[in-house]
């Protein structure tokens, strides 16, 4: 019991570390808390008018744009662990008995604070530009339970790819990467009207079911089996990722 605790107590310092260093970088902090704003606020009032989805457009987009947001602000964890590992001081951190697990639990705790602050803050906009949500209570949590599963998920992969890349730079390409992903998805126009090449890849990739389950469940409309689909998704690539995690730590530290 003391290790596990003594565990959840370094873990909880690495990711008040990582909370701080955030803060103190300004241009970051603040790209991730206005780029999605920006973005759903050119797809409701520049391409809104034109995508008919049988509704209205704000309400059809915003569970895509906080996948969006999910995607881009866990895939940023990639550069802090990256540069943690270019600086050396995972060295020190060791010869503190701090282990892998502590330092990227802290990455993944901080990146995840930091996203359910953006999430809050793309609600509350989105709210003041008409978007009305009828969650039951039931439904409302379950929509927080896949979020924060979907975002748990991303920054544990995230950190796997920055222990993967060479440089931060590198690792910065991960955020552009899992930023695509929700556009050949349902996240932003209805995949029927698509290619009908790219229907089955995007009907079936990880985050169709997620943003599907979020619009249903937010609107209290018939969600079906998609949100056990997005959270096996979830389980899955969180489990690979701390298994990849670990074995890259120790290869990066040996």
């Amino acid at each position: 019991m003391s290790d596990v605790l003594g565990g959840v107590g370094r873990a909880t310092t690495m990711a008040g570390r990582s909370i701080r260093i955030s803060g103190r970088n300004t241009d970051a902090f603040i790209t991730s808390l206005v780029l999605p704003v920006m973005l759903m606020l050119i797809f409701v009032y520049l391409f809104g008018g034109a995508i008919d989805t049988g509704t209205a457009y704000v309400t059809y987009v915003v569970p895509g744009i906080l996948i969006l947001c999910a995607s881009f602000g866990g895939a940023t964890t990639a550069v802090g662990v990256s540069e943690d590992m270019k600086g050396g001081i995972i060295d020190r951190f060791r010869s503190l008995d701090v282990g892998a697990t502590a330092i990227l639990a802290g990455h993944v705790a901080a990146s995840t604070v930091r996203n359910l602050a953006s999430t809050v803050l793309v609600l509350a906009v989105a709210l003041l530009i008409g978007f009305e949500p009828t969650p039951t209570i039931a439904g409302a949590l379950a929509a927080t339970g896949l979020l924060v599963a979907f975002l748990v998920a991303i920054s544990w992969l995230s950190a796997a790819f920055g222990l993967l890349a060479r440089t931060p730079e590198t690792a910065g390409g991960f955020t552009f990467l899992m930023t695509f992903l929700p556009y050949p998805s349902s996240a932003f126009v209805r995949i029927d009207t698509m290619p009908t090449w790219l229907h089955d890849f995007a009907r079936h990739q990880p985050v169709t079911s997620l943003i599907e389950s979020l619009r249903g469940l937010l609107l209290n409309e018939p969600v079906g089996t998609a949100p056990w689909t997005a959270l096996a998704w979830c389980v899955g690539i969180l489990t690979v990722a701390i298994a990849l995690s670990g074995a890259l730590f120790g290869m990066r530290t040996r």
